[in-house]
């Protein structure tokens, strides 16, 4: 929210709120349509899609209706990963910050100290110490088991958010002093802003205690990301393996996704880059694009009215332009941030 606007940035984070809740319900509208109309007590986002493409009244997504199906689960196993990746990149900076802070002191001002960045090989340290305990996580599949690890960790995010919130409306500057940009967090931190706010959190002892509780409660609800794309990816190799051997392939499979997660937060080592690129080129298309197209395409011949077209084609055109636009602006930063910057660094320090 650092670029949106203190006006335009609530405005606009409210609308498009509406416009995925709209589109979720879309979604599962849809699904339930396919789920009476197949016999089926479930059908999944991937298989919804199949089917949508199969009702329209258009011959080529009626014949490519089965890469549809493909396309969507790719995108959902690329931004449940990806989000893995922030995950642990989150927890790496929480870490580091608490455990490398010289001096916590017991009066809870902003400490300037706590936005610098040591060199990137120490915060891989840090996610390298997390890997072991996040591969035995995810080896629970119980979706019981993953809804207590879900409400454990959304219990501590609660209660760090709580304190957060506390702390950031304390002696907020006037918001005419600053530019026309950013909201809350930006009002309190202005241009020092982290791509999380925790990370902007002063050094005493009760604030460095909230970035571990919230740190925990990330922890817990990583096996919750992950569980979506372990059960696309998990099942298509079982299905190729004997049965004595699947409960190795099962936990290796499990141990090098996790391992892909961490591999990837190393060579993108920030977090806002990586939430940008995930948020424009897979959320957009997931959450904006194809729902709209797909009440088309399911309820089309059944006669749809030219409102809930327009209204959907709109959608899905604001979708495409932020999803264009978005990855754009997120690659140029990844590239420019990674390449050319560190090589106009070597050529300063060779000069």
């Amino acid at each position: 929210m650092k670029n949106a606007g203190i006006i335009a940035g609530p405005i606009s984070l409210l609308v498009v709120g509406v416009m995925i809740i709209h589109c979720m319900d879309i979604l599962v509208r849809c699904a339930h349509h396919f789920c009476h109309r197949m016999q089926k007590p479930f059908v999944d986002y991937g298989d919804t899609v199949m089917y949508g493409l199969e009702a329209s009244p258009f011959l080529w997504l009626r014949t490519h209706s089965l890469w549809a199906r493909y396309l969507v689960r790719s995108l959902l196993i690329i931004t449940q990963l990806g989000f893995c990746s922030v995950y642990f990149l989150f927890l790496a900076d929480n870490f580091k910050q608490v455990t490398e802070t010289v001096s916590i002191s017991n009066k809870c001002q902003q400490n300037k100290t706590t936005v610098e960045t040591l060199p990137y090989l120490h915060l891989h340290l840090y996610m390298l110490t997390f890997l072991p305990f996040v591969i035995l996580l995810v080896l629970f599949h119980d979706l019981l088991m993953l809804a207590i690890f879900s409400t454990a960790g959304n219990t501590a995010i609660l209660g760090s958010m709580a304190l957060i919130f506390s702390y950031i409306i304390q002696d907020i500057p006037n918001p005419k002093n600053l530019p026309c940009l950013g909201i809350l967090g930006y009002m309190k931190f202005g241009e020092d802003i982290q791509a999380s706010i925790i990370l902007n959190l002063p050094n005493c002892w009760l604030y460095q205690s909230v970035k571990i509780l919230h740190s925990i409660g990330i922890f817990f609800t990583y096996a919750l990301q992950f569980y979506v794309p372990a059960e696309i990816i998990i099942p298509l190799v079982m299905s190729w393996v004997p049965e004595q051997n699947e409960l190795l392939v099962d936990l290796s499979v499990c141990a090098f996704m996790v391992c892909m997660t961490y591999v990837f937060a190393m060579l993108i080592p920030q977090m806002e880059q990586i939430t940008v690129l995930l948020g424009s080129a897979s959320c957009s298309v997931l959450a904006l694009i194809i729902p709209p197209l797909l009440e088309i395409c399911t309820y089309y011949s059944d006669g749809l009215s030219s409102f809930i077209i327009i209204k959907d084609l709109f959608i899905s055109i604001l979708g495409i332009l932020g999803c264009i636009m978005g990855t754009y602006q997120a690659f140029y930063e990844i590239i420019h941030q990674n390449f050319f910057s560190s090589s106009q660094n070597v050529t300063k320090d060779f000069v």
